[in-house]
């Protein structure tokens, strides 16, 4: 079972209730993927609600941890098959960048919510060749 959550999903109380009953019950077969490009729609995480250190606070929790590349699906990929079979859940941190690949979009906090034009997807098809 995958599940994907964004960081600034992980203010969020229902979504620790949700880690700490995962871990409690050693649901192993369960897969966390964390979106984490540190900016969430009103602004950056850790001015909003700083999740650091996230790698201290999910290990407490005994889920099996790693970290890769978010844009880099082969990595991905292998660190999901690197876990252990084991008695715990999984939990991946996918270093990312909002808007990554289309350049007027790459690391602007208004591309999580903005309603593109169509003049302005045009542009972004162009910026995808």
């Amino acid at each position: 079972m995958y599940c994907l959550i964004g960081d600034g999903e992980l203010q969020e109380g229902s979504v620790w209730e949700a880690l700490l009953f995962a871990a409690h019950h050693k649901l192993s077969n369960l897969h966390v993927i964390l979106d984490n490009n540190k900016k969430q729609s009103s602004g950056l995480v850790k001015e909003i609600l700083n999740l650091e250190p996230i790698k201290n606070k999910i290990s407490s929790f005994n889920f099996d941890l790693k970290s890769c590349d978010g844009h880099n699906i082969k990595e991905i990929i292998f660190k999901i098959e690197s876990f252990k079979e084991n008695n715990k859940p999984k939990f991946l941190i996918a270093n990312t960048t909002k808007g990554k690949g289309i350049k007027f979009l790459e690391n602007k906090t208004d591309c999580h919510y903005d309603v593109l034009e169509k003049n302005v997807i045009e542009k972004f098809k162009k910026d995808l060749i």
